[in-house]
Parts: C-alpha cells; structure tokens; sequence
C-alpha cells in the first residue's frame, strides 16, 4: 500500500505521498488535472529548473537569501538535473493556464532536497521563489528552453541537413532530369539544381530562425505578477540575466518591457510560425523524393531510396519510402502545433497570457520533432538515394516538352506542331524535328542537348 504523509498549504492539509518529493500544491494539481497523462516536456522541466538556479544565484549576490541557502539550492538543481529528475514533475500539461502549479512542483521538491542539504527549513515560497512569480517563471522557462533547444538542437541538425544535401548535390551533378511543373514534364534540369534548391530552402530557414534567437533569449524574469517588478530586488533581473547566461553559454537579457514578456506570447507565436515554414520546406523536400522514387516500375522511378524495411505485410518485396514519409507526419503535425500556439497565443487577457503550459508543449514538441526528422531525411534518404540513369535518360530523349529550345530559330506554332506528333507517335523529339525543319542534325543535337538547356549560360 502506498504510505501518506500530511503537508499543509494556505488551503489547508491533504495528503502526499510518503515518498514524493513535492507538496502539497503539486498534489493539489495532480487530483485536480487527470486531463492527458502528459507532463510539460522535459526540456521546458530543465529550462524551468535552471531558472530556479539562476534565481538563487542572483538572490546570493542581492544578499535577499543567506549565502549557504543559496549555494544549497543551486548544488541541488545541478544534482536533479544529473538524475531521472521527471519522475518529479507530474504535472499535466493542462493545467491552470499561468503554469503556476509547476512553478510550485519545481519550488516544493527544490524546498526538500534544498532543506536536507542547508540542515534548516527552506521555504517553497519565500526561498525558493524568492522575487518570482508563475507569471515571470513560466514565460521566462519557455524562452529558455525554446533557446536552448534551438541552440543546440535545432539549427545544428538542420545544418546538418544542408551539408548532407550540397554534398549529394555535388555527387549527382551529372545527372540530369525531365523537369516538372503541374507534376507534368517541363525542360530538363541536374539533379544537382534539384538538390541546392532544397539546401538552399533550409538555409533561409535557418537565417530566419537566428534572427529570432535574440528576441527569444529576451526574458520575463524580473517583471514578478504582473510587470512592475513587485517583491523583487531592483537589480534582480540583471543579475539573474548574467547568472543564467554563464551557466548555459548562451545570452540571456530582460526584456525591455516586462509587460509584453508576460501579457503576451508574440515572441513564440512568431517562432512558432518560422517552425511551420521550416515544416512547410521539409514537407516539399519529403514530397519531392517520394515522387522521384516512385515506381519502381509504375511511378517515375528517378531514384531509389535506402531500403530500409519491409514495406507490405502482404505483399512480398514491396519498400516504401518510410523516411520520407515519416518527415511528412512531423510536418503536418508542426502545422497542426502551430495553430494551436497561434490560438494560445491570443489569450494573453490583459496582463498575462493563461496558456502558457500549452505555449511550452507545442513549441517544444515542434523544435524536437523537426530537429529529430531533420537528421534521419538527411542520413537515411537523402545522403544513400541511388540514381537510376536509364530511367532519366529514357523520359529525356521522348521529352516533348524540349523542343522549347527550337522556339527562337523556329517559332513557338512550329515548335508546338513538333511537339504534338512527337508525344502522338511516341518519338524522340530530335527524330520528329529532323523530319519538320530544315536544321542539320548536328545543330539539333546541339539545340536539344538536355545538359546544355539546364544551364542557360552555356548557350548562344
């Protein structure tokens, strides 16, 4: 049977288990909140644990806690996070919508191992959320961990993913293909063009994520309940700012408004929408290599992805392009992400924003999902694809859509003539050509040659 013990807040005695670390306002929310099973992620848990560090660095240095109180907290934050600390953090996501209730679990179970360490009684309220609030720590966690998970999740992997692809763009520049638009033929283009233009999609992705990194990296903390800073030290937000900021390498500021940082959520409404985008270029990249390995037989067939396991429970042999499509799933699912944040973030009711747990969970889902995707789409489909080169050149030769070429030496109606009984008779189109003009066939083979009409620069 589980042993309870009784602890007590400014509502009164329930019971805890023996054995937790918290208190009783966590307990107060874990009875309250049985909605998704689903605790805040466990990098916002980290960023929100860090914050409480900062905090008592900061509170040291202002002399607002006794010095050992605050080197106690601080040792004790490092010991957590070196441990399975989640199992401390119960707390639904859907819970009250300032996040108080695991601003409380971080401050109670802090409180306890703080207390055994120190000798002496340390408060949840007024040691370890000493110049606090849930409505600065919360904002301030999401802004943290949103930072750190793009400093060195994020935009690391998509690096990653634009080496990978510059590299295979440079293997396959020989290469060249029936270029498509309206999924129909168009003239032909390398393979290498293909490629860079997905490297190049994810670059401008990135540039667009680091041009948030310092908004992101600006903080609530300091502004306590509502934005004027009550209960805290004047110089408190400062001093947590560079706290924070030599602990984790990354630069940390407080926000030139505290009331925006609190009353609002625009800064991770707008990073949630530079996530969509991102999704939105995966979700192409995605498209385009389940197109161009389709088939093999039926389908266009241009390359074939790294078999990777079986694709059919019934029918024997058949591969599907599992990455891929497993890149799809995370783009739609960060679309999906971003419209909730978007909602979330409307509900910012005159001085805070009551969907801040909601905030955290997507945003973060949204950077681990596109950071985890980023890297197998780059190692697992696009750095091992094969080219099949028959099959490139056998849609090229019967391209009708080449003889585009012809258009300044024989007009667009006399190009276009060619080109019908070229797709009716299912000829090459330089055969059909050589018939209907009065080009030698040298100069055709000149005029239709598939890799000269992908770089315009090298024609007349």
């Amino acid at each position: 049977m589980t042993r309870f013990r009784i602890e007590k807040d400014s509502m009164g005695e329930l019971n805890v288990p023996a054995d937790a670390l918290y208190g009783a306002q966590t307990q107060r929310a874990i009875d309250n909140f049985p909605v998704s099973g689903q605790p805040l992620p466990e990098a916002f848990i980290r960023a929100l644990l860090l914050v409480k560090r900062a905090a008592a660095t900061a509170n040291n240095e202002l002399e607002q806690i006794p010095a050992p109180m605050g080197d106690a907290i601080c040792q004790c934050v490092d010991e957590l996070l070196a441990s399975d600390f989640m199992q401390h953090f119960p707390v639904d996501v859907f819970q009250t919508g300032s996040g108080t209730s695991s601003n409380m679990n971080a401050n109670e179970v802090l409180a306890t191992l703080a207390s055994h360490r120190y000798g002496k009684p340390v408060n949840a309220n007024d040691h370890i959320n000493c110049g606090q609030s849930s409505n600065d720590v919360i904002p301030t966690s999401i802004h943290v961990s949103a930072s750190m998970a793009l400093a060195e999740d994020l935009l690391p992997t998509l690096q990653h993913l634009v080496q990978v692809t510059r590299r295979k763009a440079d293997e396959v520049h020989h290469h060249v293909k029936t270029g498509r638009t309206h999924l129909m033929d168009a003239m032909p283009v390398r393979m290498s063009q293909a490629l860079h233009a997905w490297a190049d999609q994810i670059e401008r992705n990135i540039t667009h994520l680091k041009q948030l990194q310092p908004s992101i990296q600006s903080l609530a903390q300091g502004g306590t309940a509502v934005g004027t800073g009550i209960n805290a030290h004047p110089q408190f937000a400062a001093a947590f700012s560079r706290a924070l900021s030599t602990h984790t390498g990354i630069t940390f500021t407080p926000a030139e408004n505290f009331f925006t940082h609190i009353g609002s959520q625009d800064i991770a409404v707008a990073l949630s929408g530079q996530l969509k985008t991102t999704a939105v270029s995966l979700m192409k990249i995605a498209n385009d290599l389940r197109w161009m390995n389709s088939g093999p037989l039926a389908g266009l067939g241009e390359i074939e992805l790294q078999a990777l396991q079986p694709g059919s429970s019934i029918m024997p042999g058949k591969v599907n392009p599992v990455i891929p499509e497993a890149a799809a799933m995370v783009a739609a699912q960060v679309i999906g992400n971003d419209t909730t944040l978007t909602v979330a973030g409307q509900s910012g009711n005159f001085e805070l924003n009551v969907m801040l747990p909601l905030v955290a969970k997507n945003l973060l889902e949204s950077i681990s999902l596109l950071s985890n995707v980023s890297r197998l789409l780059a190692d697992k489909a696009i750095a091992t694809f094969t080219v099949r080169e028959e099959k490139l050149n056998e849609a090229l030769a019967r391209n009708p859509i080449l003889v585009t070429a012809l258009n300044p030496v024989i007009g667009y109606m006399k190009a276009a003539e060619i080109a019908k009984l070229a797709y009716q008779q299912n000829r090459p189109i330089i055969d059909v050509a050589a018939e209907h003009t009065d080009l030698e066939r040298e100069e055709l083979e000149r005029l239709l040659d598939p890799a000269t009409l992908t770089d315009n620069t090298s024609r007349p």
